[in-house]
């Protein structure tokens, strides 16, 4: 196990390591999502490799920019794709605690996520489009409802644990739910949010251009199109990360050992795979909601938040 005794420099190229697995891991996941869509809806499918050609193929392309836009708009795909690798880096994902433990505390971890949408919505009011900016603001109307019901959420585990250190409350939650009430509820809090984070429906469809994900995009090209398509799709198996990291943190190495550490990663794709293919199954099944609708569903995860604050409180 990583511990304070392990040098320095050896946590921070693990932690490079494993966020540079996250990233490449990151194109099958979302061509499984596309792949498990179309098949529910009887279609072939692109393949789940497809992902992996487009963004090759963008990459090479000639990137092109409003002649409005200003920095915001250039700098935007970097900082998401940054912000997300920073925070796959801090994450307990192969081993119980966190290998890059100085910035795995949940208050930084929920500031990068705000860091996330706030450029990627800032960049589609900055090409002055109309569309990119209701997708901009829409995208920032999804942020004030579901961030409250993820830090309620993660308070409680939060106090559970008396640390806010996110590889101190896998740890902890890896002995055992000390107050398992509370700690269901915070679990069903936080995959809901997750859920939502994660750009399904029937709060979003990722891959329809009119939609919250796709809105402040429509200027973007080339390889700052493919590195936003990127990022996003970094932030849904980043959030999944999160969401496991926390309360399902088993089957990770006891010890940093690279036999343990091969099963960890082994043991930790088939969670994601998992995450994403339940994730599909129940966004395929749900129809589109309507937009000014979305805060009767959001109040429902936050209140289940709630409860799960009050019975910590109780001690349950």
């Amino acid at each position: 196990m990583l511990t304070q005794h392990t040098p320095t420099l050896t946590m921070g190229l693990f932690a490079l390591v494993q966020a540079l697995i996250m990233l490449g891991i990151t194109p099958l996941l979302t061509g499984i999502s596309r792949q498990l869509r179309a098949r529910m809806h009887s279609r072939q499918g692109p393949g789940i490799w497809q992902d992996y050609r487009d963004i090759a193929k963008l990459l090479k392309r000639q990137e092109v920019a409003p002649a409005q836009s200003g920095a915001m708009f250039r700098i935007m795909p970097y900082v998401l794709l940054g912000s997300m690798l920073l925070v796959a880096m801090t994450l307990p994902i192969f081993t119980l605690m966190s290998p890059f433990g100085g910035a795995g505390d949940l208050i930084t971890l929920l500031y990068l996520f705000a860091l996330f949408r706030f450029f990627f919505s800032l960049s589609g009011l900055d090409t002055g489009s109309t569309f990119a900016g209701i997708g901009a603001s829409r995208e920032l109307v999804i942020g004030i409802l579901v961030e409250p019901t993820l830090i309620l959420a993660l308070l409680v585990v939060a106090l559970i644990a008396g640390s806010t250190n996110i590889g101190t409350i896998s740890a902890t939650l890896a002995q055992g739910w000390s107050s398992p009430t509370a700690t269901l509820l915070a679990f069903i809090a936080c995959a809901f949010v997750c859920f939502i984070e994660m750009g399904k429906l029937p709060f979003d469809l990722a891959e329809a251009e009119q939609e919250l994900q796709e809105g402040p995009l429509t200027e973007y090209s080339g390889s700052g199109f493919a590195l936003v398509k990127w990022g996003l799709g970094l932030k849904q198996v980043v959030v999944a990360q999160l969401f496991l990291a926390v309360f399902i943190p088993f089957g990770k190495a006891a010890e940093f050992t690279p036999p343990a550490l091969m099963w960890a990663v082994i043991a930790t794709c088939i969670k994601l795979l998992v995450v994403f293919v339940l994730a599909g199954l129940i966004e395929n099944s749900l129809a589109r909601g309507r937009f000014l609708l979305t805060h009767r569903v959001t109040w429902l995860g936050f209140g289940v938040a709630a409860l799960a604050f009050v019975f910590y409180l109780t001690g349950l």
